[in-house]
């Protein structure tokens, strides 16, 4: 056997043991911090401890213990389909409906299907492309399924294998369905509530009869229930208020008690066990009555956001609320606390990724959407347990995130800039703004002018999309122009730069700074004394971020790719030779280890150079989309859209994992 045959044998077998441990090291683990926007609940009848949580970005989570712990479970369709609607089969609860709308093309949609438990799923031919707002099932025969869509309501009488169009085709007023309920002793009386009021079938879709007696026109139902005992009974929520019919939809009265402020009702449940028990999950918390309508009472916070209610069967103390950015909470008191129940269950917007510069395993994300649940949250040991750290934000968005050599925090916000001083527990706004003004007077009697200088000071409250905290000087890309500190954030001096105002990156390397809008660049190579505009191409329209590798090389990330530039940006290349065309969501230049680092929502890869942006070579797959990648205690930390912060594997394979660093 000749040397060259050994040296191809010995190189697979060396590729064979690599791609052996980076399999056996396993998937990137999510780590939170835990919830964020939660939009459907369903449990198993036969065993309610399994329940399943369905999000609006296409991913369902489950859990196993009553709510108490979550894992991710399937992710259906794209990042753009909300999962409304969830059935679990309650004779088999391997077969599994889940009904979804997109988004971003909100005509389309899909009903997903598994009969294996969740291992495999499959869109329902008959029903693909459909935007499926509503979905039920009747109780007295699983097969059955209704499904209210944007162009109509349809019915399944075999599990979804084929299906039939209940309401006429091409209807004025029977489209646009928002919900759906089925009798619960006749599924062909079946009830559709619409953008504009409520329709009722007695007759499978042979007929139908527009029931909006009592109700106020134009109402958009949300929500319609059937009382399981009599179903002459029958709520309805509105955009106007709740209604109650006691004559199967023939007539309705508006339920009083509940606000005028709170009348968005998003849901309406009623205890499986108790039919004098309704739940209304409203826009301004959740509220109760225990007897069928007459009364009501807030029993949440009206902070709280309920898009669904879920009642344990076995024990109707326990309950359990899908909330906007609180995730799931829950009660086992009947409703009279709540706690928050989202271990496992991380479903973050992340926008900003910070490895502490003394702490090897401390780091710290900002997030945005979520309000006075969201803001900034640290873990001091890479993610296993997270604290929140927002008091003094006042619920802001947290776009950038920085830290300054003492220790200090600066968070760059949708309204201003604020500062956490190490160990303190309140942020606090540094947002004073001078402006100088100078004018040349002659006084009386003199010949020579005076030049006199003034300063007034204003409060910055433009949103603030990147900073740079340089130890002399700080700067701030913001919506309002490019600001720079030289006190440590006391003052700020700036505002538009040659004529431009929307700033979204800033980067400063010795005396070369750059700073970004969404479609040109600026290049000084003077500390900011004289600015450049960069021959940056005209179709590139959706920059990100930015980085500076040296003086002369800067690479910009963009949705049209990544562009680079080796003489300070009198020329730019596409930066393609290894990195892919498009969609490139970050660049940073890990100063530790010299090196550019890239990723994109097109794939989970993060990708690295070591010349400058000119080459790239592909790292790890964190297996979900990137939009920030950080290196705390030497393991590759990556911020997501949705899915909170991942974690790279300990002992995973990757020459981007060396030893601990930190990203710009």
């Amino acid at each position: 056997m000749n040397w060259a045959m050994v040296r191809k044998i010995l190189l697979v077998f060396a590729i064979s043991l690599v791609s052996t441990a980076v399999l056996a090291s396993g998937p990137w683990q999510v780590v939170g911090p835990d919830g964020g926007d939660a939009r459907s609940l369903a449990y198993d009848a036969k065993n309610p401890d399994h329940i399943l949580l369905g999000t609006s970005t296409g991913q369902l989570f489950v859990s196993n213990d009553g709510g108490h712990n979550w894992a991710h479970f399937a992710r259906l369709g794209g990042d753009d389909y909300v999962l409304d609607h969830i059935a679990l089969d309650p004779q088999n609860a391997n077969h599994i409906y889940v009904s979804a709308w997109s988004v971003s093309s909100q005509q389309i949609g899909d009903v997903f299907r598994t009969r294996d438990g969740g291992k495999n799923w499959e869109t329902l031919p008959a029903m693909h492309g459909k935007s499926i707002r509503a979905m039920a099932v009747f109780h007295g025969n699983s097969k059955v399924l209704v499904a209210g869509a944007l162009d109509g309501v349809f019915r399944s009488n075999n599990g979804g294998d084929s299906w039939e169009r209940l309401s006429p085709a091409n209807h004025a007023d029977i489209k646009n369905i928002e919900s759906i309920a089925i009798d619960p002793k006749d599924p062909n009386t079946v009830y559709a509530g619409t953008w504009h009021l409520a329709w009722k079938t007695a007759d499978a879709g042979a007929t139908w009869q527009r029931i909006n007696k009592g109700m106020i026109d134009d109402s958009d139902v949300f929500s319609v229930i059937v009382d399981h005992a009599n179903p002459a009974v029958v709520f309805a929520s509105a955009c106007s208020g709740i209604y109650k019919s006691e004559s199967a939809g023939g007539q309705f009265s508006k339920i009083q008690g509940i606000p005028f402020s709170a009348r968005r009702t998003r849901v309406l449940k009623q205890d499986p066990t108790n039919e004098n028990i309704v739940y209304a999950g409203t826009t301004e918390g959740l509220w109760k009555t225990m007897d069928l309508g007459k009364t009501w009472k807030r029993v949440s916070n009206p902070e709280i956001v309920v898009n669904d209610v879920l009642v344990d069967p076995r024990d109707s103390n326990h309950v359990l609320l899908a909330t906007d950015r609180s995730g799931v909470m829950a009660s086992t008191d009947g409703t009279q606390n709540w706690t928050t129940s989202n271990h496992g269950y991380a479903h973050r917007y992340v926008s900003a990724i910070l490895a502490d510069n003394k702490e090897a395993d401390t780091f710290y994300v900002g997030l945005v959407n979520d309000r006075e649940y969201g803001g900034v949250f640290y873990s001091r040991d890479a993610g296993q347990h997270w604290l929140q750290k927002s008091a003094g934000l006042g619920g802001r968005d947290v776009f950038s995130l920085k830290q300054s050599s003492n220790g200090t925090l600066v968070a760059g916000t949708n309204r201003g800039m604020f500062a956490l001083d190490r160990n303190a527990s309140q942020w606090h706004s540094v947002n004073t703004v001078v402006t100088e003004k100078t004018a040349k007077t002659v006084r009386k009697g003199s010949k020579k002018p005076v030049t006199t200088t003034t300063a007034s000071k204003s409060e910055m409250d433009a949103r603030v999309n990147d900073l740079e905290l340089g130890s002399e000087r700080w700067m701030a890309a913001t919506s309002a122009g490019v600001f720079t500190s030289t006190d440590q954030g006391k003052t700020w001096k700036g505002g538009p730069l040659m004529g431009q105002k929307d700033f979204v990156a800033v980067r400063a390397h010795g005396p070369v700074m750059v700073a970004a809008t969404r479609s040109s660049v600026l290049v000084s190579k003077d500390a900011g004394t004289n600015w450049k505009q960069s021959a940056l191409p005209p179709f590139v329209v959706s920059i990100r971020t930015a980085a500076i590798a040296s003086e002369n090389d800067i690479v910009v990330a963009s949705r049209e790719g990544a562009y680079r530039t080796g003489d300070g940006g009198s020329t730019w290349e596409h930066a393609v030779n290894g990195l892919p065309g498009k969609d490139i969501t970050s660049v940073s230049f890990d100063s530790t280890h010299k090196r550019l680092l890239a990723t994109s929502d097109a794939t989970g890869v993060i990708f690295h150079s070591i010349d400058g942006g000119h080459s790239w070579q592909r790292g790890p797959d964190a297996g979900y989309p990137l939009r920030r990648v950080s290196v705390v205690g030497g393991r590759l930390v990556g911020a997501t859209p949705f899915d909170g912060v991942v974690l790279q594997p300990e002992n995973e394979s990757m020459s981007a994992a060396a030893d601990a660093g930190s990203s710009n």
